[in-house]
């Protein structure tokens, strides 16, 4: 038997040692140890991990790479990051989209970031930005599913053709519908505006992405309607709250009311710790708020949570390298998710979990799924979140895509080693 990947020597994420891969057609056709068999390619893993690819159920792809443009974001806040994005709109163009995008798509198969769903702004009623990831969408196709969400930024009622331009961008071919809802003039437009979009979403059988309470105002209680408006239109499994940062500040009775509503809906919870952190508890003095929304309580009622990056150099954040580990990372640290097998947990958060968000098919290193993979210079989920592991090597239907030299330090030091592996320092199996 001749296989196109052959995998030697593989520790999978769920703890198995010393397995092989093989590969054929696109698909995974064996996981087990000592696979004897031909095959185009082989790729010693060497004891290191091989996990599915990293998702990113969160992200702002028009936007991205433009920092400085047309200048800075003084304040560092999520205000005037939303300003600041008003006046780049009126100076995008479609080319300008599409060729930082593509540049960052780059960069994210360069992380082994395979899939990303990006919010799309439809409050510019040339559409630039639509019409430009609708062709980056279909460019990068055959190495990352690129999810679009309709997202009416300057909200669906505060924006007089936002509405209208979200159902032309659907009937375009733009993914799922989104909102913002706590950017309306009042809390009853916000409340309206959830009502409305999951109606849309529910007529066209289409998911739902919704910007939620990204606020520290405790009063800002959408994701409830958001809930409600899930199970009253049998949308289930279908919609995320993105965000949730109103949660970190709300009073914890009225907390225990809402995570069992949330979880009865099978509502996805999105939080996006390098942005949260960064733009909520700006009007704080001492004690800060850290404003990610609170990941172990909604994790302890089965509700599925993913981590997204949101945003990468632009009006919002000038940081960013397309790293989910990163992401992961920065995630267990402001949760102090610090016992081992919270860690894990924060390592499927990257993974496993948007996977399950955005309904992907065939997603993870088993028989019959796709196969899509990173290999990863660490022994294990726990060891490549705290190394922001090399991507050694990053496959998409059995062909090697992306591949990275180790991360290999010489030393000169007198009775000391030559030279040093990071993933040599993980701590004793015991």
């Amino acid at each position: 038997m001749s296989f196109d990947l052959l995998v030697k020597n593989a520790n999978l994420p769920d703890g198995r040692t010393g397995v092989d891969i093989a590969c054929r057609g696109g698909l995974v056709e064996a996981v087990e140890p000592a696979i004897e068999a031909d095959a185009g390619n082989v790729l010693d893993a060497g004891g290191k991990l091989v996990s599915p690819p990293f998702v990113d159920s969160h992200f702002h792809m028009d936007a991205t790479l433009s920092l400085g443009l047309p200048r800075m974001n003084q304040s560092g806040t999520l205000l005037e990051g939303i300003a600041l994005w008003g006046e780049l709109k009126e100076i995008l163009t479609v080319d300008a989209v599409v060729e930082r995008a593509l540049k960052y798509c780059d960069l994210a198969v360069s992380q082994g970031l395979l899939a990303i769903r990006s919010h799309v702004d439809v409050c510019d009623d040339r559409m630039t930005g639509v019409e430009g990831l609708l062709e980056v969408r279909e460019k990068v196709k055959p190495y990352i599913d690129l999810q679009l969400v309709a997202f009416p930024q300057d909200g669906l009622y505060r924006s007089p053709t936002a509405e209208q331009n979200l159902l032309k961008a659907l009937d375009m071919g733009v993914d799922i519908v989104g909102g913002i809802p706590h950017f309306e003039r009042t809390m009853e437009d916000g409340a309206r505006s959830v009502q409305r979009l999951c109606e849309i979403a529910a007529d066209r059988g289409l998911m739902v992405d919704m910007h939620c309470d990204e606020t520290d105002d405790p009063m800002s209680r959408h994701i409830e309607t958001l809930g409600y408006e899930t199970q009253r239109l049998g949308l289930q499994g279908r919609v995320a709250g993105s965000h949730l940062t109103s949660m970190h500040s709300m009073d914890n009775y009225y907390v225990s009311k809402l995570l069992p509503l949330m979880a009865e809906a099978e509502v996805h919870a999105i939080a996006n710790p390098l942005i949260n952190i960064t733009l909520q508890g700006r009007h704080d003095t001492y004690p800060k708020r850290r404003g990610q929304t609170r990941v172990p309580e909604l994790r302890s009622y089965g509700i599925n949570v993913a981590f997204g990056h949101d945003c990468v150099m632009d009006p919002w954040y000038s940081m960013g390298s397309g790293d989910m580990l990163e992401v992961a990372s920065m995630g267990l640290h402001v949760a102090q998710m610090t016992s081992r097998e919270a860690i894990r947990y924060c390592y499927e958060c990257v993974t496993t979990h948007p996977a399950k968000a955005l309904g992907l098919e065939g997603y993870g290193v088993e028989k019959g799924c796709k196969a899509d993979f990173v290999l990863l210079q660490a022994r294990d989920t726990i060891e490549a979140i705290r190394l922001k592991a090399t991507r050694l090597a990053v496959v998409k239907g059995g062909n090697v895509i992306a591949t990275t030299q180790p991360r290999q330090t010489q030393l000169a030091l007198e009775g000391r080693p030559d030279s040093i592996d990071p993933a040599d320092y993980a701590p004793n199996e015991g």
